[in-house]
């Protein structure tokens, strides 16, 4: 792991990065048909050190998805003001340092405020160009008391992502508001990367970790704790059916109420991608806090989402995924999210309008113009109908002429993101059975429902030679099959980038001796169970 501490320096070590990445694609190291979107993606965690297992997990999900990963460590003086804590942010560089190497970080960017252009003063005292969020985005909440804060969040974050031009950046959903100014800066700017939000994670009395809470004492911390317990409440009345913003609020202030040394600062109810301020919860919407617990400044949220819950069910090949999903949507009459289909759609369009395969950029454009639309339907053969740009295509997209052409399209980078872009979009109304290697990591990380779907080595295999008998193809020795898939178990469990595992929050359903049926009923009875704790 390097430690770099000058521009120079890193614009140096990504150019010396990215080609290596490129040779090691030209000579097949490890170019194949998953990992190809992400073999040479930059990930880049900002962060201003002390850093903690918040951070880790941050730098976790960047390591799955990116080959090269960058943390930077920079107190930011432009988002403090001159009464704010700057002098006595914790600054940890070494056991940062130590953290980095040990979940594996490529290098560390830790520059003075002298080498980011930056004096060591206050936004509205600072002579650098500014990047200036919408006002309406960040004059209330945090931005009521901290003036000037998110223009000097703004201006650096920019200035970080034009530095590394990462592919991804990772931010954490504990602060709500910076994460919706910095994806809207993005939009706004037009600039080239992925912005990736992350689950809150939290001590065990749920306090939600922060660089700040070194600040408090052990009673403190157990005081602060009320902070997440309100939201809780308010979740708990959000699920019983109370919609209503006020409502909500009170629910929060009964419960923080009764830890007299919290001194709350505002709790509100707003629109988590706009940050508008809501009267009640129609699609989503998220409850803030911030308050005080002596000298320190404290913030949480949570989201409230009213959605049908989505299913997402991963697991290695051949554990039967497809089919277990297919069932699953058309017992419970949801959705079933069928990826392939899509990808199908995109290359019955390119085919249709005589765009050459290897035109990259016409069918980056034609995949971000187009709409797909998936609608159930009662043939488990066929569950869904397929539509893009209004024209049915459910049958037209199973030819042998879509079928010869789908890998080509689907490896194309441009085609997924834009692809995975839509139904993350779907997602937002819920009602979704989705199933693949990454769909309840990475496509739907806050997938209600997440199954791991499995088999052994010898029962996959011999699920496979019965699919070939079925289609008269020719026959495989069960020896070779088990082969097979063991290698392929290997390495989609061991590759870099994206690998096969199970996420954090899913249960395992090890299906040898069990019918598709059998499979099903387990993963229905078990959305039954979570619906009625809702």
């Amino acid at each position: 792991m390097r430690l770099l501490t000058t521009i120079a320096a890193l614009r140096c070590y990504l150019t010396k990065r990215c080609s290596q990445n490129q040779l090691a694609v030209l000579e097949g190291l490890v170019l194949d048909e998953m990992t190809s979107w992400y073999q040479t993606a930059v990930g880049l965690i900002p962060t201003m050190g002390g850093l903690h297992q918040g951070h880790l997990s941050l730098i976790e999900r960047a390591r799955q998805e990116n080959s090269t990963v960058i943390v930077s460590i920079f107190v930011n003086p432009l988002q403090f003001a001159p009464n704010e804590d700057f002098e006595r942010y914790p600054r940890t560089l070494e056991q940062d340092r130590q953290l980095c190497e040990q979940a594996g970080v490529d290098a560390i960017f830790a520059p003075t405020p002298e080498e980011m252009g930056v004096a060591e003063k206050s936004i509205k005292e600072s002579q650098v160009t500014q990047v200036i969020p919408p006002s309406a985005m960040i004059s209330g909440l945090c931005g009521r008391s901290r003036l000037g804060h998110f223009q000097g969040v703004a201006t650096i974050v920019t200035k970080l992502l034009n530095l590394v031009q990462p592919d991804r950046a990772y931010f954490g959903q504990k602060d709500g508001q910076q994460l919706a100014v910095i994806r809207r800066l993005v939009a706004d700017l037009n600039l080239p990367v992925d912005i990736v939000a992350c689950p809150t994670l939290r001590e065990p009395s749920g306090l939600a970790l922060s660089s700040r809470n070194q600040y408090l004492t052990a009673k403190e911390k157990e005081q602060a704790a009320v902070l997440y317990r309100g939201l809780q409440q308010a979740e708990a009345a959000f699920k019983a059916g109370v919609r209503d913003r006020s409502k909500l609020i009170v629910v929060v202030q009964q419960e923080v109420a009764m830890v007299s040394s919290v001194s709350v600062e505002y709790i509100e109810l707003i629109d988590p991608t706009t940050l508008m301020y809501l009267k009640q919860v129609e699609g989503e919407g998220m409850l803030a806090i911030a308050a005080r617990l002596g000298s320190t400044r404290l913030i949480d949220n949570i989201i409230l989402r009213d959605r049908q819950p989505i299913i997402a069910i991963d697991g290695p090949a051949g554990a039967g995924k497809s089919t277990v999903a297919r069932q699953v949507a058309a017992e419970l009459g949801l959705v079933y999210l069928d990826t392939g289909a899509m990808y199908r759609a995109v290359t019955w369009l390119v085919l249709q309008q005589g765009i050459a395969i290897d035109d990259e950029c016409a069918i980056a454009e034609l995949a971000n113009q187009c709409k797909i639309e998936l609608t159930p339907s009662q043939d488990l053969q066929s569950p869904v109908r397929v539509w893009i740009n209004d024209t049915d295509v459910t049958q037209a997209i199973r030819t042998t002429e879509v079928t010869s052409q789908v890998s080509a399209i689907a490896a194309q980078s441009a085609v997924r993101q834009a692809l995975v872009k839509q139904q993350q979009s779907w997602g937002k109304r819920g009602g979704l059975v989705a199933e693949g290697r990454d769909i309840g990591s990475h496509v739907f990380p806050d997938a209600e429902i997440k199954i791991f779907l499995t088999a052994s080595v010898s029962e996959r295999a011999h699920r496979r030679q019965q699919d070939f008998q079925k289609l008269g193809q020719p026959q495989v020795s069960l020896e070779q099959l088990e082969q097979d898939i063991a290698e392929r178990d290997r390495k989609d469990s061991t590759r870099k980038v994206s690998p096969l595992q199970k996420a954090a929050d899913a249960i395992e359903i090890q299906s040898d001796g069990l019918s598709v049926s059998e499979v099903a009923t387990q993963i229905i009875d078990y959305y039954q169970q979570r619906l009625s704790q809702w």
